[in-house]
């Protein structure tokens, strides 16, 4: 029997994913099962995405422009300077999703062997990316006790060597919904400046800000113009992750040039899924106003419902629809399946992401689950229910002694 490649054998599994089975034979079995492992909203796409496929004039749905076509390019940088981003349109190239995106900016910048560095956790995905590359990953550590904030320069300085080529942020962020400020960015922006060092920026979630707080483009940091790689998508923004376009924008010309290579030989990104992302630029404010309002809630409920579980603790994000909680398990990835396997609460079960997939150091995470929230507020008050119950006679559940003051301050 023919072998398998090096590379397919190495290619994680999503942290994410790989409990569905378990969640399909505990619905087969009757069990409701809330769904928060996974960042598929429910929120409705907007109608004028819908409305572009309905009034469609084509007759037949050829291929793009290998950057994307024209017109959208050109409706992007219109948006993105209405952000206080100014590009031009010739320094935005369409991709496949954000995947593709990042993934171009690897394969544009980075030979393998080289490495990057991430804060950590971090969204699961970028471990296959880099894999895909044949570039390694070196994880600075945030922690769960300070919200995830930024590490400290040093700690970055300090894993910096001759085969280091960039840093990774994603802003906001995906698993832990941290905000990165203006300063901590300034700070990365020195670092990188100092080393000659590329800025690789996933900012998906730029529309996700809470509490009055905005969010700083990595493409506004001052003396870095050509060191940075700005990765964007439409899947979150307008709820439209099917569509599977996304964006990668950078002034560095070479780059840009050399990720056109990638782009050609893909051919194109997808026409239709250009079509409602082009439609979806006029989406009005009222939308996402509306959109932030109802994440704010559902945010508030799941995070100070899980804080009310003795033992729990789980800062308060403020972007995404993301959250870590550090839970008074053995182990995360044995509770989650426990969850699904073997406990239900009336008949209802919850299936939660466990950690430390979102880790590159060995051991981190294994108290910790991400999870989205992006069901209804009930549905998300029922799966802390859940939680709660299940963590009164789960068989692993440890001693754990969580700060009040924490938890105050989380809140």
């Amino acid at each position: 029997m023919p072998s398998i490649s090096k590379k397919g054998i190495n290619m994680p599994s999503s942290p994410i994913r790989k409990l569905v089975p378990f969640a399909e034979k505990a619905e087969a079995e009757g069990k409701t099962v809330y769904y928060l492992n996974i960042g598929q909203p429910d929120i409705k796409t907007p109608e004028v995405a819908f409305d572009a496929l309905m009034i469609m004039d084509r007759k037949n749905i050829a291929y793009s422009h290998s950057a994307g076509g024209a017109n959208y390019r050109k409706g992007l940088s219109d948006y993105y300077k209405s952000v206080g981003i100014d590009v031009s349109d010739d320094e935005i190239m369409v991709t496949t999703g954000g995947s593709e995106a990042l993934l171009f900016s690897f394969l544009s910048t980075l030979n393998p062997g080289e490495e990057i560095i991430i804060p950590e956790p971090f969204y699961a995905n970028y471990n296959g990316f880099a894999q895909y590359a044949g570039i390694n990953i070196t994880p600075v550590t945030a922690n769960i006790e300070d919200g995830f904030a930024l590490p400290p320069i040093e700690a970055f300085e300090e894993k910096i060597n001759a085969n280091t080529k960039g840093i990774v942020i994603c802003n906001p962020g995906n698993p832990t919904g941290y905000l990165y400020s203006k300063e901590e960015l300034e700070r990365l922006r020195d670092i990188v400046k100092k080393h000659d060092l590329y800025l690789y920026a996933d900012e998906v979630y730029r529309e996700f800000c809470y509490d009055g707080a905005e969010p700083f483009s990595v493409m506004n940091l001052e003396g870095i113009e050509n060191n940075v790689i700005l990765i964007d998508s439409v899947s979150k923004r307008y709820s439209m992750c099917g569509a599977r376009i996304g964006a990668l924008i950078t002034r560095n010309k070479e780059v840009f040039d050399t990720a056109m290579k990638f782009a050609q030989a893909r051919l194109s990104p997808p026409t239709l899924g250009q079509v409602v992302a082009e439609a979806a630029l006029k989406t009005p404010q009222s939308y996402f106003d509306e959109v932030i309002s109802t994440y704010v809630d559902r945010r508030n409920a799941l995070v100070e419902g899980l804080n009310s579980i003795d033992g729990v603790f789980c800062p308060m994000p403020k972007g995404a629809f993301y959250c870590v909680a550090k839970l008074p398990v053995d182990s995360t990835e044995n509770f989650c399946q426990w969850l699904l396997e073997e406990f239900d609460y009336q008949g209802k079960t919850v299936m939660m992401a466990p950690a430390s997939g979102f880790y590159a150091s060995p051991g981190l995470g294994t108290q910790e689950v991400r999870l989205a929230y992006v069901l209804e507020k009930s549905a998300l008050l029922n799966a802390v229910e859940v939680i709660r119950e299940a963590l009164k006679v789960y068989p692993g559940r440890i001693q754990q002694e969580v700060n009040v003051s924490e938890k105050e301050n989380s809140i």
